[in-house]
């Protein structure tokens, strides 16, 4: 098995980067996107890339869109206009791929998306555009799509990535509730150490009250189809069957 090098990077110079793999999503110090799986990071100053940013070419001409673009690799978007990724349709605020001919930009993620996904029984193909509507919006509407082999499933590159991204902010969220609401609950058993034995019975049965409505937060959802985890794990960077099953744990069900 090949072992992976640690690389110098232009747009961290100041420390190595490691290869690494993340089982928790991370934010790409290169597109500025959510990452998840095979990393490149600086431990030290909490940097990481996806692996798609740290190892980009100066030039990718294999897509979808046109035999005739030839793709250029910038970390910074070109020109002044705002520009958004014709894959993904987010904006584009880092590392970029840009066909001057044809005006089309690509985040590396979505420039690297595999033209055909397989996983299991599955398997996805990339498409420029739907021949039916999206399962998720509803729409055909633009960007990179990928429909399954049984044409049951249509899914904008897109949506799919807004959804994980939903899931995995409803997931931090709730996990920051939840620690603020066990930081409560040692602060208030402080307090009833304090209060006299009388009233004390009085105490708990408000913090009965309060607590015991709560439930613990569940990180492991079932994926809500191997479709949608296929997808999100090629977008964010590593399609491989572990993160496919990761990124399970961040979809609603």
């Amino acid at each position: 098995m090949e072992t992976e090098m640690e690389i110098f990077h232009s747009s961290h110079p100041q420390h190595i980067l490691k290869p690494s793999n993340s089982q928790v999503p991370f934010s790409c110090g290169g597109c500025k996107e959510l990452g998840i799986g095979a990393k490149y990071e600086c431990k030290q100053c909490e940097f990481n890339l996806h692996k798609a940013c740290a190892t980009a070419l100066p030039v990718c001409t294999t897509h979808i869109f046109s035999k005739k673009c030839e793709f250029r690799f910038h970390e910074q978007p070109p020109g002044m206009k705002k520009r958004e990724c014709n894959a993904c349709m987010k904006d584009v605020l880092g590392f970029v791929y840009h066909c001057n001919g044809c005006d089309i930009d690509l985040h590396p993620c979505c420039a690297n998306l595999p033209q055909v996904l397989d996983y299991e029984e599955h398997k996805l193909y990339l498409y420029h555009k739907l021949s039916r509507s999206c399962d998720k919006c509803g729409k055909k509407g633009s960007g990179l799509s990928y429909r399954s082999e049984c044409k049951k499933y249509n899914y904008h590159v897109s949506c799919v990535k807004s959804w994980f991204m939903e899931s995995w902010e409803a997931n931090e969220s709730q996990k920051k509730e939840e620690i603020i609401k066990e930081n409560k609950k040692e602060v208030r058993e402080l307090e009833i150490m304090k209060i006299p034995k009388h009233k004390g019975t009085l105490q708990r049965n408000d913090e009965r009250k309060s607590t015991g409505g709560n439930k613990v937060w569940k990180v492991c959802k079932k994926i809500a189809t191997a479709a949608v985890g296929i997808i999100v794990a090629a977008i964010l960077g590593d399609p491989t069957a572990m993160i496919v099953a990761v990124v399970g744990a961040f979809m609603p069900k």
